[in-house]
């Protein structure tokens, strides 16, 4: 049988139309070519992912297939293996090349991506890996990575073309279930809108007036949801690339306003492709101790503490406030997920691994190269990092003054006068009375004492760092991961 000669668009975290290069090279091999993302069951199945996350991922899809419809093209879905579908698809088709951006994932993606390599050689398939974001493949240490970090972000953005498709439709038999497709269908209220036309309003609407408050507004968990540019999902999916934000705020004419924020906007660009670019070089962030010093330091796990952190009942108004706001919306600014991270480990004194997944399902924008060496780094199992234990206390009342985040996010503490808003067990009984919360009945008392957990975890982790486990370690990990200009 005489199979026709094709090539293949892998997508991953790349979910747009512009700015491509897989599919820029698919459109310059002459070749005809078919666009592919795969559902895979394994991946499904792994604790980080949560359906808000395959949701974003079907309706940028569903945006792109907008895009692509006036050139009777689309994104072809597939739920199954990479394994099985590739030798479908390497069954029913000569496939010449097959592109795609490399994916800095877990080591699940990473072990995918080694049998599909395999199979590619094979059967003589052309993989080409793009660089996404300036993330590097295969480099020892972080000399003039900074250098080319930037020289890649001052490239010219891709200004994607397409061709009219003459492929007949494709069916396959790794079509994605009814059921699993009702669910990827179905809308969440208060989750950000996928797709590259809502990313590009998100970015608009950022330069135009947003970002004025960035470096005002970036600390505070209300104020932060507009000042902040909440591009961060879109990032994560690839709805825009870093390159496409970098010159878009670089070169936006409000930056004579606003330069300042916007500078401080692009410095987090910078920094956010620093940590990726962390895990792209060790994925086993994601389950060991960077430093391994640290795997000897023991946690007694409470499951008790860990349900209360997880439900938004630790007693601690913007604790408890932050997460629920994180359960319903997907999003919290970074001080306040540092200060989630910084509560479960040290005043909680639970293992990092025991909390990581949870927030991981959480994020909209999860993207595995930030979580997990964030989430290492705010444990303070780097032993190369400042530990910055979080007072959640102060953080209230610095950034949260008049408590209305905390009441938006903890209707039961609504009417608490705002000079108990951040320490409600301080009522007394008749001041509980009269505002109608009683402490460990309508709102939980705090699980532990801030001031002596705070105490305790201090010691703990200083005097850990001075192991001799964890300072022979701190050599390779600075050699590593610091930049050597």
């Amino acid at each position: 049988m005489h199979k026709k000669k094709i090539n293949l668009v892998w997508l991953k975290r790349d979910l747009r139309s512009q700015d491509h290069e897989p599919l820029l090279k698919a459109e310059e091999s002459g070749l005809p070519y078919l666009i592919i993302y795969l559902f895979e069951p394994s991946i499904i199945r792994y604790p980080d992912t949560s359906l808000r996350h395959l949701r974003f991922v079907y309706k940028s899809i569903a945006t792109l297939d907008q895009t692509l419809k006036a050139f009777n093209r689309k994104v072809n879905l597939f739920y199954g293996e990479a394994k099985d579908i590739f030798k479908y698809l390497m069954g029913n088709y000569d496939i010449n090349s097959l592109y795609s951006y490399r994916e800095s994932g877990i080591l699940l993606t990473w072990e995918r991506d080694k049998l599909v390599k395999v199979l590619c050689r094979k059967n003589h398939v052309h993989w080409y890996e793009f660089q996404r974001d300036g993330i590097l493949r295969g480099i020892k240490n972080r000399k003039d990575w900074e250098e080319k970090w930037h020289r890649k972000m001052h490239e010219p953005i891709i200004k994607n073309v397409y061709s009219v498709s003459n492929l007949a439709v494709l069916n396959h038999p790794f079509v994605l279930p009814e059921n699993f497709k009702d669910k990827l269908k179905s809308e969440q209220t208060n989750i950000q809108p996928a797709g590259e036309v809502n990313a590009f309003r998100y970015l608009n609407s950022f330069v135009v007036n947003r970002g004025r408050n960035y470096q005002k507004h970036i600390s505070k968990p209300l104020e932060s949801r507009k000042g902040c540019s909440r591009l961060s999902p879109y990032l994560a999916w690839g709805n825009l690339s870093i390159r496409q934000v970098f010159q878009f705020v670089g070169t936006h004419p409000n930056g004579t306003k606003y330069d300042k924020a916007f500078s401080a906007m692009l410095t987090r660009l910078f920094w956010r492709c620093h940590f990726i670019q962390k895990f792209e070089m060790d994925c086993s962030y994601e389950k060991s101790c960077i430093n391994k010093g640290f795997e000897l330091l023991e946690h007694k796990r409470n499951d008790v503490y860990i349900k209360a952190w997880k439900l938004g009942l630790t007693g601690y108004p913007l604790i408890d406030a932050c997460m629920r706001a994180l359960e319903e919306t997907g999003w919290i600014n970074f001080r306040m997920r540092a200060m989630l991270v910084s509560f479960f480990t040290f005043n909680l004194d639970q293992d990092w691994r025991d909390g990581v997944y949870h927030l991981a399902r959480l994020f909209l924008d999860y993207e595995p190269g930030i979580h997990y060496p964030q989430f290492q780094m705010q444990a303070g199992t780097t032993g190369v990092n400042t530990i910055r234990l979080y007072n959640p206390v102060k953080n209230s009342e610095e950034h949260d003054k008049d408590g209305v985040f905390i009441k938006k996010w903890i209707p039961e503490l609504t009417n608490v006068p705002v000079i108990h808003i951040h320490e409600p067990w301080k009522m007394t009984s008749l001041e509980q009375s009269f505002c109608g919360v009683i402490i460990g009945e309508h709102y939980p008392a705090p699980i532990v004492d801030l001031v002596e957990s705070s105490k305790f975890a201090r010691e703990k982790i200083w005097n850990h760092r001075s192991d001799p486990s964890v300072k022979k370690d701190n050599n390779r990990i600075l050699n590593t991961h610091v930049n050597h200009n």
